[in-house]
């Protein structure tokens, strides 16, 4: 099997975690895989899987349009010369020729269901994809029934076969930090022993940032609100910084940027609660990471979030009323606490990568049922 990882951003965040995941879970499968990235990745990918064979993204062809048109000419010469008779593509585009069978990612459906919240330029490119993948791949994979649902929704008919294989979670990353270790992550961020409620992901416009400030603002009337600490990339969301500064004098805001991979665990388990008030998600795999962080979760019941969070987190409307609500029960009942967290650690143990590498074997061989659940 040729997998194509030359699509991954340089800040492989969320689609990272996803394609190291699967990788490793593929390892311990005992798959046969040729992995093609860029020069960038060369390294990484080489020292994470020495079981597997490397092959580089030839220079001329690492800026973005010239990436593209590699996808369609150089990746089908390579699966020939290799002799590779599966190439998965594991973030929407893929060769729309070749004479192997053809497996694509699909992460969600929201530049369909929540048009709004995409750019429109980034819109317009990922349903181009998303059709052109249903219609023309062998097989699918999606990480959630939601998001399995919402493309029959938009998509009805597609001929594509789709198999839903659930995220995993790295539990030698992701687990409950020490003390120390929490300390370590709380002074790294410019934080005391204040609380503080954390969020991490991309500060785009699905992640309802600005209703989640309001919140804070409105905690603050009734309780000495924590600390709002909001990890992640910088995205298009245009309206986070008047909320932010709206909020000045009322809820200290810190907006560190990226963090290491390796303080995650201590950032999430260290937070009052994690609140993820995502607008939809195709999985939620920052939610899974918080619980498996032994984090108390605080998020919405849109697309896939239930699938990720069951009976084991907390769940608020999208408003900021709502939201604010949620993290006032936090505060005035913290004898709930130990009990939820204990649970969605727990619960997050049933969601791995091996299990999830096995449904996308199944996707590279042919299955006989349309959707095959993790």
């Amino acid at each position: 099997m040729l997998f194509d990882a030359t699509a991954l951003p340089k800040a492989r965040g969320g689609v990272g975690r996803y394609v190291e995941g699967l990788l490793g879970g593929l390892t311990a499968a005992g798959a046969r895989v040729t992995i093609v990235c860029q020069s960038r990745d060369a390294a990484f990918f080489r020292e994470s899987f020495p079981e597997f064979a490397l092959v580089e993204l030839p220079r001329a062809c690492q800026s973005r349009a010239a990436r593209f048109l590699w996808e369609q000419s150089g990746l089908p010469l390579l699966a020939r010369r290799i002799g590779a008779t599966v190439v998965h593509s594991p973030h929407y585009t893929m060769p729309l020729v070749g004479s192997f069978r053809r497996v694509v990612t699909i992460h969600d459906a929201t530049f369909f269901s929540d048009p709004q919240v995409h750019s429109r330029l980034k819109g317009a490119f990922f349903r181009f994809w998303t059709k052109r993948a249903v219609n023309g791949a062998d097989a699918v994979v999606v990480p959630s029934a939601a998001t399995a649902r919402e493309l029959s929704n938009y998509l009805p008919g597609f001929p594509a076969q789709v198999l839903v294989a659930h995220h995993g979670v790295d539990t030698s990353i992701f687990h409950t930090p020490s003390a120390a270790e929490r300390s370590t992550a709380r002074a790294s961020i410019g934080l005391g022993e204040e609380p503080y409620i954390a969020f991490l992901g991309t500060l785009e416009p699905r992640k309802n940032i600005p209703a989640l400030i309001r919140a804070m603002a409105l905690v603050a009337t009734r309780h000495p609100a924590p600390v709002l600490v909001l990890a992640g990339g910088a995205g298009w969301d245009t309206a986070i910084a008047a909320e932010v500064t709206a909020a000045q004098g009322t809820v200290r805001i810190i907006q560190p940027g990226y963090l290491p991979i390796d303080a995650l665990p201590s950032f999430l388990h260290g937070a009052l609660a994690v609140v993820y008030p995502s607008l939809g998600e195709g999985f939620g795999l920052p939610v899974l990471e918080a619980m498996a962080s032994g984090a108390l979760v605080i998020t919405t019941r849109r697309l896939a979030l239930p699938e990720v969070g069951g009976d084991a987190v907390l769940y608020t409307e999208i408003d900021d009323v709502s939201i604010a609500a949620a993290i006032v029960r936090v505060i005035e009942h913290p004898e709930d606490s130990a009990s939820l967290r204990d649970e969605a650690l727990h619960r997050s143990l049933s969601f791995t990568w091996v299990r999830s590498a096995r449904i996308h074997l199944a996707a590279y061989v042919g299955h006989e049922s349309t959707v095959v659940q993790g």
